[in-house]
């Protein structure tokens, strides 16, 4: 999932500068690999074949590992408390060399190539079944996980929709997608507050609504709003939604993704759709700015996207260990606690649930009830076949 990037990263970006310019030097170098192979398939998908330069960081990072004192870890931008890297490196004598991606597809052909050597990553969850399809993660020995014990049962039985039998992730993040909606806005407007899919195609709304710029969350939308699974490849069911979302595009204000949390700060839209992660930060701002106008988060009533990021171990993973170490030390409740207060996005962990006073195990944004979450879905890896179908539609609805 696309995470949102806070105010106050200058210190983990700083710390962890060198590595992200190794890894983006290395992304280079597979894309223009796949250029010069003539290799095809989805965005972001790398090639078998590999520059000099991406095999000469390999070599580096196979000698430098060693199997021993380090710990090779990927994880989306501003995804955890910089100090809980700290403490685990004061606590286990391990170096951690820490990288970012922006998106899944940033962070497959790496894991893929094998270029670049991780131990631990942390991808959400259609990506790790596709990971697992291609043989790309190795299971976990859950005996050097004992804190494992900490993730709700509900969140483990949730990822057996794309890690079956529970040997190769564990839960770290989880959150939803919903609609924001500006009360003030609306009601100058004359129209409701929204409860469904299908108010993002009222008429009143024109010129007011910020969708997210994603295939899979735009279809998501639409697929939803029919009745659907997002997780469709029904072509007509696709078609159907691929020209309900071109009948919207005259309502729409603007695709974005990050921003659609401070255009709806600023006032600048009346709606948006958003992930649930972004709602503390929102509720800080609002009530910190002194705005004359709330904003709220709804799940619609058909149904949304159930989304989990989750800890996988590489196939190729020279520290194996330490990786399951960095995983049993993230699953303590006092440690998952610290990431939940840094990243704001829900949290599986029970033991740090527990920990959290009873206004925010009460805050229905960031911890929705169970029955508001009636026919939602976690993404399916559908195949490139399948995604070459979703990101044809996608093209239409756009140049339309």
């Amino acid at each position: 999932m696309k995470k949102i990037m806070k105010e106050n990263s200058n210190k983990i970006k700083q710390k962890i500068a060198g590595q992200k310019i190794l890894t983006v030097a290395l992304t280079l170098a597979l894309a223009s690999a796949s250029l010069m192979t003539g290799c095809g398939g989805s965005a972001g998908r790398g090639s078998s074949g590999t520059a000099a330069a991406a095999s000469s960081v390999s070599e580096t990072n196979s000698t430098e590992t060693g199997g021993s004192n380090e710990l090779y870890v990927y994880n989306w931008g501003e995804y955890i408390d910089e100090d809980v890297i700290t403490q685990f490196e004061d606590e286990t004598g391990i170096t951690v060399v820490y990288d970012m991606f922006e998106t899944n597809e940033e962070m497959y052909p790496i894991i893929e190539a094998g270029a670049v050597i991780y131990d631990v990553v942390c991808p959400s969850d259609y990506m790790i079944q596709k990971m697992i399809e291609n043989d790309l993660l190795a299971e976990l020995n859950f005996d050097n996980i004992p804190n494992f014990d900490q993730i709700d049962p509900e969140y483990v039985e949730m990822s057996q929709a794309f890690d079956p039998d529970n040997k190769y992730s564990v839960p770290y993040c989880w959150g939803t997608v919903g609609i924001l909606y500006n009360t003030s806005r609306l009601e100058e407007l004359g129209v409701p507050a929204p409860t469904k899919w299908a108010d993002l195609w009222d008429e009143r709304l024109s010129g007011e609504i910020l969708m997210q710029d994603s295939v899979r969350d735009a279809f998501m939308v639409a697929l939803k709003k029919n009745g659907h699974s997002m997780n469709t490849d029904n072509e007509e069911e696709l078609e159907q939604a691929k020209q309900d979302l071109i009948d919207q595009k005259p309502l729409v204000q603007a695709y974005v993704i990050d921003q659609v949390r401070d255009k709806m700060i600023g006032g600048e839209a009346a709606v948006g759709v958003i992930y649930s992660g972004e709602m503390l930060y929102i509720q800080e701002e609002v009530e910190s700015l002194g705005l004359d106008y709330s904003l709220e988060y709804v799940i619609p009533e058909e149904g949304t996207n159930l989304w989990v990021d989750s800890w996988v171990i590489p196939a190729n993973a020279q520290n194996k260990e330490n990786a399951e170490k960095w995983i049993d030390f993230l699953c303590r409740p006092e440690i998952a606690l610290a990431n939940f207060e840094y990243i704001t996005y829900p949290t599986p962990n029970k033991g740090a649930f527990d920990l959290l006073d009873e206004e925010m195990q009460n805050n229905k944004a960031v911890f929705p009830d169970k029955d508001s979450l009636t026919n939602s879905e976690v993404y399916s890896y559908l195949g490139d076949e399948t995604d070459a179908v979703y990101n044809a539609l996608w093209k239409e609805v756009k140049s339309n």
